[in-house]
């Protein structure tokens, strides 16, 4: 099958209006959500669809550098044709990462071809279903925490997953309320990464201990990213506390430093994300050494239905005891009130996922098994610059937050 055409559509989702969140450390403003859809047309009038990291960096490396890689190629064997991409001279790392992503779409394109979902390329599923989490859970009062928990868990998810970022007392109160709303069978995870992201605020470590030996107590499922996710040395320190199970593995930037979380025990869960942090090359090395190391992996996905899939096409390759969770983002409609709206995460798709009882059927149709809606290309048009920024008390200054959630902070940054 010879590739036609590559193209990578940037779109962007603004807010009615910019939405600021005071937290312990400063304030956090988020005023759109983004995302890339890259199409790969193949013979016979088939499409690929897949997701791509958010950003203007990566469309000039789609459009200059792996697009003309692939215009005009006979797609067969995906192993062979990443190979040839990485020995090129000019296929650095962030390369690799945005051609892992394009190749989601060579996936679905190769699955139409033969009649075959995903998972099946990926050796072959092992289940039709995975867990979702229901995370959303931004910065907000105790009492708003407690009601989005109830609220998610009204939707049939079996967990939750929030933000804290009140101070200690508050950030407890907050868990211990939650508690309260959604009783012990619902799971509750903390997501702790703005901690370590309030400059001079930052928790002491003896605090972080002293919390997480309280979630502990109260039944929290994990603690994910209570320490600076390179700091391996430091989970593993708390870990062998056994106070709380900690998750960390979003902000890993090389395989090498994810096989060191896993090799060195410093986490219970492992996370990536295949969109940010290199593709289905996560299956290849990553679930296996996780499998190995009697530990548990949960996909981080904070973006569009699509990404969703995607992940889950993976996901059901690998049984429930190595690949536990996928985490869905559950944005605001006119039916519920949680984060803020990102209709494009929805409308992304013509139909919507098949979710029951917090659980995702994934498709057994050729490629993904959905279908893509093209219109949003056109609804929802590129706006430049960040989709969200924090502004810390101190040191005083504004950092942005870019497409790529594996980056700490993101690439700019300006004095306040």
């Amino acid at each position: 099958m010879k590739l036609r055409r590559i193209q990578a559509f940037l779109l962007s989702c603004r807010l009615p209006d910019p939405l600021e969140l005071s937290y312990y450390g400063g304030r956090r403003t988020i005023v759109k959500r983004d995302a890339m859809l890259v199409r790969i047309e193949g013979g016979d009038g088939l499409e690929g669809w897949g997701p791509g990291p958010a950003s203007e960096r990566a469309l000039e490396t789609i459009d200059g550098l792996i697009a003309p890689f692939l215009n005009g190629r006979e797609v067969e064997e995906l192993d062979a044709l990443r190979t040839e991409f990485f020995e090129l001279p000019e296929a650095g790392l962030a390369q690799k990462k945005v051609y892992r992503a394009v190749e989601l779409a060579l996936y679905d394109l190769l699955g139409k071809q033969r009649g075959l979902p995903v998972s099946e390329l990926l050796g072959g599923r092992r289940r039709e279903s995975i867990r979702l989490y229901g995370s959303a859970g931004m910065y907000q009062p105790p009492e708003g925490y407690a009601r989005e928990a109830a609220l998610i868990a009204g939707l049939g998810f079996g967990a939750y997953k929030m933000r804290p970022a009140l101070g200690p007392e508050e950030d407890l109160r907050a868990v211990s309320l939650m508690r309260e709303a959604v009783g012990p069978s619902v799971e509750i995870m903390v997501d702790a990464h703005t901690w370590w992201r309030m400059g001079d605020r930052s928790y002491p470590r003896g605090v972080i201990e002293d919390l997480a030996a309280a979630f502990g107590k109260l039944g929290v499922y994990w603690l994910e990213e209570p320490l600076p996710p390179h700091d391996h040395a430091a989970y593993r320190d708390l870990r062998k506390k056994a106070l709380v199970r900690l998750a960390s593995g979003e902000h890993e930037q090389t395989m090498d430093g994810f096989l060191d979380l896993v090799e060195t025990a410093a986490v219970d869960y492992v996370q990536a994300d295949i969109v940010c942090q290199g593709g289905y090359g996560i299956g290849e090395r990553l679930l296996p050494a996780v499998e190995r190391a009697g530990l548990q992996f949960a996909f981080h996905s904070w973006g569009t239905d699509l990404e969703v899939i995607a992940a889950a096409h993976l996901g059901v390759c690998w049984p429930e005891s190595v690949v536990a969770w996928l985490e869905y983002p559950v944005y605001s409609t006119d039916r519920f009130d949680t984060m803020y709206p990102f209709p494009l995460a929805r409308e992304i798709l013509a139909e919507p996922l098949e979710i029951s009882g917090g659980r995702l059927t994934v498709p057994d149709k050729p490629g993904w098994g959905v279908e893509i809606n093209p219109a949003v290309i056109g609804r929802y048009p590129w706006v430049p610059g960040p989709w969200s920024s924090f502004s810390l008390i101190s040191p005083a200054g504004t950092w942005s937050v870019t497409s790529d959630h594996s980056l700490e902070w993101g690439d700019s940054e300006a004095d306040a």
